[in-house]
């Protein structure tokens, strides 16, 4: 009788205890499953993000770019030099455009209020916070926070107070023409040239930190690509 009331105590023990490890496995499992669906839903909005920013910035790149022909323009207009004014009103605006980068932070503010541990290789965290915290910023302070890389706050009126006497404008206001600026003199000259090269040194120096952070989000993107895939 013993021996019996042994082996069903032992029974139901053993029953109990598989039922409680099951109950465990069961819901590390969907702990385990919760989480990386929820890894996955927040790389899918990141990867989309910087997707958005890419074309951000290579809009940004462009309007730069075409700055620089603005500015190659100006100085053969300048210097003497016969220019096709034709779009002359467009070249002068480029001339002095500042280009704002529009970062889009929200997939990234979602995993930072959720845990940032939610992404769970290590090395692909750190790219993701480094990305956002470090090479945005470097841009965004560009843009936003240094005060020589204005091109139109610090270069526009002084420019423009030489320039605007020899400008002709349509009925509708629209700049057509500047012309015989071989009245300016030597030093009226050299004064807008050194605004000029100033402008262009900014955005060179801008366009390599595009370039720097576009390589960055690129291969960002590709490493949530390999982990959405896995």
């Amino acid at each position: 009788m013993k021996n019996k009331k042994w082996k069903k105590y032992a029974f139901e023990f053993l029953s109990i205890f598989i039922a409680v490890i099951s109950a465990f496995a069961l819901n590390n499992w969907n702990d385990t499953r919760n989480n990386k669906h929820s890894e996955q839903k927040i790389l899918t909005e990141i990867k989309n993000s910087i997707k958005i920013d890419i074309q951000d910035f290579d809009i940004n790149i462009y309007g730069n770019k075409m700055s620089l022909k603005a500015d190659s323009i100006f100085r053969e207009l300048i210097n003497g030099k016969k220019v096709s004014q034709d779009s002359i009103g467009i070249y002068y605006t480029a001339l002095f455009r500042d280009y704002i980068p529009i970062i889009n932070k929200s997939a990234y503010e979602s995993l930072k209020a959720n845990n940032l541990k939610t992404i769970s290789t290590d090395s692909l965290r750190l790219q993701i916070i480094s990305l956002y915290d470090y090479y945005y910023s470097i841009m965004e302070k560009l843009e936003y926070e240094v005060p020589e890389m204005k091109s139109y706050k610090n270069y526009f009126q002084r420019i423009n107070t030489i320039l605007y006497p020899f400008m002709e404008f349509n009925e509708n206001g629209e700049l057509i023409s500047i012309n015989d600026l071989n009245q300016l003199d030597t030093n009226q000259k050299k004064e807008i040239l050194s605004y000029l090269w100033r402008i262009r040194n900014n955005r060179k120096f801008k366009l390599r930190k595009y370039d720097l952070i576009i390589k960055v989000i690129e291969k960002v993107e590709n490493n949530i690509g390999k982990e959405l895939k896995q």
